[in-house]
């Protein structure tokens, strides 16, 4: 696998927390980075696909009308 760096200036708390984990995990600092932004692109593509699943829902015109919800929130006292 080809690999590139990419760089980023982090809060200096931030970049102490990295320091931290990496210690506790015996790990080095990159792998810390690398985990933390492959679990953070798998989060955001999910959360993608959810928006164009909800989209394509409110296309298909299965949503629940805002005036509805509120009366239902109303009933709750």
């Amino acid at each position: 696998m080809s690999t590139r760096v990419v760089t980023t200036h982090l809060p200096t708390e931030m970049a102490e927390a990295v320091d931290a984990a990496a210690e506790r995990l015996e790990r080095p600092r990159g792998w810390i980075v690398k985990q933390a932004l492959h679990d953070w692109l798998r989060l955001e593509e999910r959360r993608h696909q959810m928006i164009l699943e909800a989209l394509k829902e409110v296309d298909e015109g299965r949503f629940v009308e805002h005036e509805d919800i509120k009366r239902w929130a109303d009933g709750l006292d």
